[in-house]
């Protein structure tokens, strides 16, 4: 009796490593490594320890499992453990343990929608997350995207605030380690438990996930969970599903299945808000709002270190204060010759033919175009345009305009110069 006990076990161990030489190591750790292996009469019987674990495992990895089982002359049956009080601890047993976050990872100040300065661009996406917030859509998953800094995290901080129900909020990078934790604890059915079990996920920075093939699985798994159950989900990223790196194209059309939006970058008046709301005097706010080249982060270490100056100085900063303050973070100001000079560069023709008296076709086109840029870009009326372009007159300047604007109409490759160049001068 016992040499047939030890020969069923030997079976069961040889079935085991020709299931684990089919599939991917993770999958095998993830689902098929926890079950429980039997041979009743010629069938395989593999128990799991939920519903839902012998649902999934029945979709996706039947195929293999029953071809397994047919090399050995067996049938294949997925079932659930059923009225079975084990005799010892099982560790995916969720009526026995239980999952929790780890203690290390920081809870996020909740924001109120009213932190994030909304400008035109970005109506569409706030009123998106605020109808979320107040209960389900139709739309889920939203998926918002956009550069660093543009107020991504602050939106869904701002949806965890205000959502009802049990939300649950994590980092892509929260989510990579907290599976892997999972996996190694012998917890991750408790772990797919408690992330089903909310009215509201939230996953910042999804592209954290990109090219951990089982980790992408599994939140593929959850969102299709989720979303039958009628639950929200909100996804950040920096980029688009499509442009999205990484992933498989089933995983970026189920990112895109929902709402699609994107947050603009702050603009000058969103700046200039911020900073204000800061305890930025209201001048020095409007003077270096435009002068801040980056991102919403940016924006808010300028308006910290201002803020720390005057509270351990005593004293309001002032514009000269800010100019010597911010000399690290602050863009130059740009003069109107500093901008014909640089426009030179990037022309190929010196500044002293722009200038001077020379009508070669060039040189004419380079200051042709230039006192449109300047046009665009700045300002300066037109007589101030054609003294920084060699003291032309007006006339000349609004017949030089006006030729760049016929060509523009005909010549792409000039229309995208001219398009550079007046970003490049604002």
């Amino acid at each position: 009796m016992q040499a047939a006990a030890t020969k069923e076990m030997t079976n069961l161990e040889l079935i085991k490593g020709a299931i684990a030489a089919k599939m991917d190591s993770a999958s095998f750790s993830s689902w098929i490594a926890p079950l429980q292996f039997e041979v009743i009469g010629n069938e395989l019987v593999l128990t799991a320890q939920n519903q839902f674990s012998a649902d999934f495992i029945g979709s996706v990895h039947k195929n293999v499992l029953s071809s397994v089982a047919a090399e050995f002359g067996l049938s294949l049956s997925i079932c659930t453990r059923r009225g079975v009080v084990s005799q010892e601890a099982v560790a995916n047993d969720n009526n026995i343990q239980s999952y929790s976050m780890a203690s290390c990872v920081d809870k996020e100040t909740v924001a109120i929608f009213d932190t994030f300065v909304c400008c035109e661009e970005n109506a569409f996406v706030l009123s998106a997350c605020k109808k979320l917030a107040a209960g389900s859509v139709s739309f889920s998953p939203l998926f918002i995207y956009g550069v660093s800094g543009c107020g991504k995290s602050l939106l869904v901080n701002c949806i965890e605030g205000a959502a009802a129900g049990r939300t649950i909020k994590m980092s892509g990078g929260q989510f990579v380690s907290e599976f892997t934790r999972s996996l190694h604890d012998r917890t991750i059915f408790a772990f797919k438990d408690f992330c089903r079990n909310c009215d509201t996920f939230i996953l910042d920075d999804v592209q954290a996930l990109a090219g951990k093939k089982a980790t992408s699985e599994e939140f593929a798994q959850l969102i299709m969970d989720l979303r039958a159950a009628g639950k929200n989900i909100v996804l950040t990223a920096n980029v688009a599903p499509s442009n999205l790196t990484g992933f498989d194209r089933r995983l970026q059309s189920l990112f895109a299945s929902g709402l699609v939006a994107d947050v603009a970058a702050p603009t000058i008046n969103v700046k200039r808000t911020l900073l204000m709301r800061a305890g930025v005097c209201s001048d020095v706010a409007d003077a270096i709002a435009s002068r801040i080249v980056g991102d919403g982060h940016l924006v808010n270490g300028v308006a910290m270190k201002i803020k720390t100056y005057t509270e351990l100085m005593g004293q309001q900063v002032t514009m000269d204060i800010a100019q010597h303050l911010l000399a690290d973070t602050l863009q130059k100001a740009k003069t109107p010759m500093a901008m014909v000079k640089t426009m030179c560069e990037k022309l190929g023709v010196a500044y002293e033919a722009v200038c001077g008296k020379g009508r070669c076709r060039a040189v004419v086109l380079a200051r042709q175009m230039m006192m449109a840029v300047l046009k665009e870009a700045t300002n300066l009326s037109l007589t101030e345009i054609g003294r920084v372009c060699g003291d032309r007159d007006h006339a000349t300047v609004v017949y030089a305009i006006s030729q760049i604007e016929k060509l523009k109409k005909t010549d792409l490759v000039l229309s995208a110069q001219m398009n550079q160049l007046i970003v490049d001068c604002k």
